[in-house]
């Protein structure tokens, strides 16, 4: 019966996990969508050296691809080596130390909150281009689609993944679509141009080549998103995984060296009102219906790319929390196997950048993608190192496609920090190592935690020790019988203290009680606690110093009795002095155990009247 209960729970398990397919929809979004920005960005930057220098899109982009099949394979052989997930920051953790397992994951953390609110804002910003009205209203459209992203992901990893399908399926047939259609379309009926550039340039200089390149490796961010988030696939974990990185990869290269192919048979040029994806939709399907369909598709893709984080950075705050680099409660997951801890923290830093941001994509692009690159050099670097530790067949030429990747990510990220460096780059060098010392501090403090309750030794065995239990009690009720009942079940002495007020009314009303509890005869004494002001917790604190001075008994606790409510609605019709007496024990005390008796209700059987004398409240 046990064995059979076991397999049920890890069946409901993996039933919330995701197969290659959803893998693909839920965790690629990010990935598959920069092929609406990334080549606009290479672009842009060629641009500035004149219309002859837009014939170097495609060999950029080849670069970029060559580069994204390097980062693809390496993330296959991550996914292999690390099936517990965590990318770059297990990658680092194991081969470089902690310090570089430590920035990768500060890396990775600020690029999944970035990639959430660009996601969003680049979404929001289609909308409001197609409604021009809306615009005033940007900040609150993001942060409603940011609160429906949150939903939908708190429903459930699996569940989210399905919504995700259908859109994802939508876009790649849609860039299929512009690809196949502007291949065959020798002479298109429309082609929206952008701004005249001059036919005559000057040599084409190595540094804007690779500055071109930096710009258009945005396209990379979120090709490790899937080795990052391995424990959230079906078994075999790692297998899926793999197989989900591999498609990626094919996807997103014959896209971007599609739209590159098309930039140049088309000379499309970078224009401020109309993005490059759609001069080449309008080129390859004219200005019809397909042409607003895709835009649309477009523009929700663009929004629903903030899964990619959603995905990936509640799993590395769980393995952070499982490390003792991050507090313990984001390694904890909800029914429906989700971190709903790690989904909530992206959800509020994303929607501060939003509101921050007013909502405008641009200014936030600046940091954009940095963060991932520290990753991808970390990761590329450690798994060199790996290669180099396991020395099998074949690791020299893996470990120099690692190299070769990590010097290229290493060139583009300085390339991108130092042209960007006063558009707001610097605010990641910044915060990167604010993140470090956040963890550093929370691991100390774990450290210090588990010195002193001795984790890792054995403690000497159990022993019985003698206990005083008190009772703080107001009335004569069924409240103050459970109570009593279990404090004597579990002390060696029980008393039950009462506070009376300086107040000829409070007297009489306690003098009742003292005749109710002599009545009742639960053999365990009432001491009364005599007060000037009406506060319950300083005479109770008071007198459970002195019992802490005076009491020969090795444990003292103290048993708060209250009601809990049949229904959630009715917590605020009982008063809260169970949680006002708990804090002030624990403020002006040091060895006191508190113990909290929430009774419920819905135990009291139908045919036993309430007494309306001596109703039960709580202390």
């Amino acid at each position: 019966m046990t064995l059979m209960t076991v397999r049920t729970g890890e069946d409901r398990e993996e039933r919330h996990r995701l197969t290659a397919f959803e893998g693909l929809a839920a965790l690629s979004l990010d990935a598959l969508s920069s092929v609406a920005y990334g080549p606009q960005a290479i672009v842009i930057v060629l641009a500035a050296a004149g219309a002859a220098a837009l014939d170097y899109t495609l060999p950029v982009t080849i670069a970029i691809t060559v580069l994204l099949a390097v980062l693809v394979f390496s993330y296959r052989q991550v996914i292999a080596a690390f099936p517990g997930g965590g990318g770059a920051y297990a990658v680092a953790s194991k081969h470089l130390g902690r310090q570089a397992s430590l920035v990768a994951a500060a890396s990775l953390i600020v690029d999944y909150v970035l990639n959430a609110a660009v996601g969003v804002s680049a979404g929001v910003a289609a909308l409001w281009s197609a409604f021009p009205p809306l615009y005033g209203g940007r900040v609150w459209l993001c942060l409603a689609v940011l609160a429906l992203i949150t939903g939908v992901n708190l429903w459930g990893v699996a569940e989210s993944a399905r919504v995700f399908i259908a859109p994802t399926v939508a876009f790649i047939l849609a860039m299929a679509i512009v690809i196949l259609g502007g291949l065959f379309r020798g002479h298109p009926d429309v082609l929206l141009q952008g701004q005249p550039l001059a036919q005559v340039t000057g040599t084409v200089g190595f540094l804007l080549l690779l500055k071109a390149f930096a710009s258009g490796c945005s396209a990379l961010t979120g090709v490790e998103a899937i080795a990052n988030a391995v424990p959230e696939f079906k078994q075999p974990r790692a297998h899926r995984a793999q197989h989900t990185e591999m498609w990626l990869g094919i996807l997103l290269g014959a896209m971007l060296i599609g739209i590159s192919v098309l930039i140049r048979k088309f000379h499309l040029t970078p224009s401020a009102t109309v993005t490059t994806l759609a001069q080449l939709t309008a080129a390859a399907v004219g200005k019809n219906v397909v042409f607003y369909a895709i835009q649309l598709i477009t523009t929700i893709l663009l929004a629903l790319a903030a899964n990619t984080s959603f995905g990936g950075l509640p799993v590395l705050a769980s393995l952070l929390a499982r490390d003792n680099n991050l507090p313990h409660l984001f390694s904890l997951k909800a029914d429906r196997q989700v971190h709903r801890y790690g989904i909530s923290v992206l959800a509020v830093f994303a929607a501060i950048l939003l509101v921050v941001a007013r909502g405008d994509t641009q200014a936030l692009i600046p940091v954009f993608a940095i963060g991932v690159f520290v990753g991808f050099t970390l990761s590329q670097a450690g798994m060199v190192r790996h290669w180099h530790e396991q020395h099998g067949d074949g690791w020299l030429s893996r470990a120099v496609i690692n190299g070769l990747g990590a010097v290229l990510t290493t060139a583009a990220l300085a390339i991108e920090l130092v042209s960007k460096f006063t558009e707001g780059a610097w605010l990641v060098i910044i915060v990167i190592p604010v993140l470090v010392l956040m963890f550093d501090r929370i691991h100390a403090t774990y450290d210090r935690i588990g010195t002193l309750l001795e984790l890792g030794k054995q403690p000497p065995p159990p022993q019985r020790r003698s206990s005083m239990v008190v009772v703080p009690v107001a009335a004569v009720s069924r409240l103050t019988a459970e109570a009593i009942s279990t404090a004597v079940s579990i002390g060696d002495e029980v008393t039950a203290i009462t506070v009376c007020y300086a107040d000829p009314e409070d007297e009489a009303v306690d003098a009742r009680f003292r005749e109710q509890w002599e009545a009742w005869h639960p053999n365990v004494p009432l001491v009364t606690l005599h007060a000037e002001h009406r506060s319950l917790a300083p005479p109770i604190v008071g007198y459970l110093k002195q019992l802490e001075a005076e009491d020969p008994h090795d444990r003292l606790l103290v048993l708060i009795p209250e009601v809990r409510p049949l229904h959630w609605w009715q917590w605020i019709l009982h008063n809260q002095r169970g949680s006002v007496l708990q804090r002030a024990i624990q403020r002006d005390t040091v060895n006191i155990v508190i113990c909290r008796l929430r009774y419920q209700l819905a135990t009291v059987s139908a045919d036993q009247p309430a007494s309306i004398s001596n109703p039960p409240v709580t202390p």
